[in-house]
């Protein structure tokens, strides 16, 4: 496979569905076409049996309609990217092209049972990074440790370029280091990854985060998306391609739509209202909280989000339906997981004031 995702190849694969999802399930963004859920391959076990279920997991969620698919290079220790890797190529005979998939990647964190071993034989011995590089003992951005790892993400995925690259939970940084240095830090790695667009690797970067974007501004953690934008165009101008960021939101974190946690010219804005503002597209990670949002939701919850069969769908539905969420991430590691949560999509997503009724009752 030697290409990306395209506008043409994810608007044809979108055509395929006009008949059997609901309007709304698909979005632009990125130049592309992308449904409004898609797949992510962070849990499950490190095996084969693993690896098996995650591939004829992709493989039905891509034939019924998701187009998004999402990874990281320390996901069951590389096994999660192999595996959506196996399954690309399974869809390519199937009669769906590389094209018409959306694939996002993320490097950050070390890929390994022994993270500090593996840093030191494979990183610092070839002279990729040094010792002040690792953070918490687990976690880098070093230019050349993202070299590295990206290297290795698309030999794992069988891809030449990947859609979208993340730098993996970079507020894990700013435990040991401070402010200034972890600005010196990420500017360093959007240099690495604006030539990785260039070198036509990775179509477009952002970060990938749990807390960094949720918490608010006056948290040692925090992470300012107005301040991280502007990073990016001192790297590369109005014409950078940090252009995705991804951040958890659901029912039971509700942190990026409900609670003011950024500001945009001096305006104090949720973290999606910063977003668009930004020009920003958000996936959003965690939708049904790894599966504890999966049941026993409140019954009137399920008033509002009618029309749904389980409390996955309900709570997939409020993600989605949340305005200024391009897609929401779900783990599918089994074919029954993607076979109910693909019986939301005949179903349209909540208007924007039903969302804002939850949150002001």
């Amino acid at each position: 496979m030697t290409s990306r995702a395209t506008a043409q190849g994810t608007a044809a694969y979108a055509q395929r569905f006009e008949k059997t999802v609901a309007p709304g399930h698909f979005r632009q963004a990125l130049g592309l076409t992308l449904s409004s859920v898609g797949l992510g391959t962070y849990l499950g076990r490190d095996d084969d049996a693993g690896d098996h279920a995650y591939e004829e997991a992709i493989v039905a969620a891509v034939e019924g309609g998701l187009n998004v698919l999402d990874t990281a290079v320390n996901y069951r220790l590389t096994r999660s990217e192999r595996a959506i890797g196996q399954a690309l190529a399974s869809l390519t005979s199937r009669g769906i092209p590389r094209e018409a998939v959306v694939v996002a990647t993320k490097g950050g964190y070390v890929p390994a049972r022994d993270p500090e071993a593996y840093f030191r034989q494979e990183i610092m011995a070839h002279g990729l990074a040094g010792p002040e590089d690792l953070v918490a003992g687990c976690h880098s951005l070093a230019p050349g440790y993202l070299k590295h790892q990206l290297g290795r993400s698309l030999e794992h995925l069988g891809l030449t370029a990947v859609d979208v690259y993340y730098l993996h939970n970079p507020e894990q940084q700013l435990e040991e280091i401070e402010p200034a240095e972890f600005r010196a830090r990420l500017r360093a790695a959007f240099e690495v990854l604006e030539e990785a667009v260039a070198g036509g690797r990775v179509g477009a970067y952002g970060t990938a985060t749990w807390n960094g974007y949720r918490v608010p501004a006056e948290d040692a953690g925090h992470l300012s998306l107005e301040s991280i934008v502007a990073l990016a165009r001192e790297v590369a101008g109005e014409a950078h391609h940090f252009r995705v960021v991804q951040l958890p939101f659901n029912l039971g974190m509700p942190e990026a739509y409900g609670h003011v946690t950024q500001s945009v010219a001096g305006r104090p804005l949720s973290f999606l209202e910063a977003a668009r503002e930004l020009g920003i597209t958000v996936m959003t990670s965690a939708s049904i909280l790894q599966g504890r949002l999966a049941r026993g939701l409140p019954a009137e919850l399920g008033q509002v989000l009618s029309g749904l069969g389980t409390d996955a769908q309900r709570a997939i539905q409020f993600v989605r339906s949340a305005p200024g969420v391009t897609t929401a991430l779900v783990g599918m590691g089994r074919l029954a997981h993607v076979t109910e949560n693909l019986g939301l999509l005949p179903v349209a997503p909540l208007p924007p004031e039903t969302i804002a009724g939850l949150f002001s009752e």
